[in-house]
């Protein structure tokens, strides 16, 4: 990995900043778009970010970038695609079937997801005691959402907590794998969201009525496009490349208490006792399954670590 200067990771960390920002929005936006169908929600939102990607990219000269992003390996057209593809979908049939806070929560589990997944798999990382007793707390805020009394397996809600879930493994599990193919250019998220559109449509034409669905909100669903389901994952890549990985980590811990504020403030979602002690639950988990809670002398490890990589 090339040398990053601190002006230019300063500038990177910035842009990655804002993608917590925009994921807050997610559950907003979802709840606004209406009684879309899942897959061609995700087509629409997806296919309205690759195609805004490809022009802007065009626009700023880079048309050999992109002739050579799009001859990336088929593991990343593999990862790209079906990362994208498949937590959206996951997330916009949980946001559907269940309600907003409480699916939004459970499929923010994937920070903790993370820390757990990269100890396992990426090579230099180790599992800690830390990273498990951060995970238990936020498995402890998701049961906070779904029972006692919510969660049900005879319940009509248990199906959208399930897929909530798996939204959270699938999200967790591409952002490790994208660290062992970190020498893909940025401009590859461009190609992926116009595959994650495809693949969406034509499951649209073969499971889902055809046809604009009474009720839609067009508005809604251009700014998923525009943001959550858009730029948000061009600004990331360039914060998780160049910028201050550990810092990023920490913030988008915080996401899913954003994401709940932002619906509490639009009156999706009741500010109850329950959910505010599940949100800092999770919160809590993360920040002490990161290592950010720790003495000096671990953070000067990790620095080290880190150092070490680059």
């Amino acid at each position: 990995m090339s040398a990053v200067s601190p002006a230019e990771a300063r500038r990177a960390t910035l842009w990655g900043a804002s993608t917590v920002l925009s994921w807050a929005t997610l559950a907003l936006f979802t709840q606004w778009a209406g009684p879309v169908p899942p897959f061609l929600l995700t087509a629409l939102c997806f296919g309205l970010a690759g195609v805004l990607a490809l022009l802007v990219f065009l626009l700023r000269g880079e048309k050999r970038a992109l002739a050579e992003a799009f001859r990336q390996p088929p593991a990343g057209w593999l990862l790209g695609v079906g990362g994208l593809f498949g937590y959206h979908l996951c997330y916009f049939i949980a946001q559907q079937n269940a309600p907003a806070a409480n699916a939004g929560l459970i499929s923010y589990l994937w920070p903790l997801l993370i820390v757990i997944l990269a100890g396992w798999l990426l090579p230099g990382e180790r599992l800690r005691g830390i990273h498990l007793v951060g995970g238990v707390c936020g498995f402890i805020g998701a049961a906070l959402l779904v029972g006692p009394d919510g969660f049900d397996w005879s319940g009509e809600y248990t199906p959208g907590y399930l897929v909530a879930l798996l939204a959270a493994f699938i999200w967790s599990g591409y952002s490790v794998a994208s660290r062992l193919l970190a020498r893909i250019p940025t401009t590859a998220v461009a190609w992926n969201c116009l595959g994650a559109a495809a693949l969406a449509f034509v499951c649209h034409l073969a499971w889902e009525p055809t046809g604009w669905p009474e009720g839609a909100n067009l508005w809604a669903i251009l700014a998923l496009g525009l943001g959550p389901v858009g730029s948000a994952f061009f600004t990331w890549d360039i914060g998780m490349k160049r910028g201050q990985v550990r810092l990023l980590g920490l913030l988008s811990y915080a996401t899913p208490l954003c994401s709940t504020l932002v619906l509490i403030a639009a009156g999706l979602a009741a500010p109850s006792p329950t959910l505010l002690l599940a949100a800092l639950l999770i919160c809590g988990g993360a920040l002490i399954g990161s290592g950010m809670l720790g003495g000096r002398k671990d953070r000067r490890s990790q620095q080290a670590t880190e150092s070490s990589r680059n």
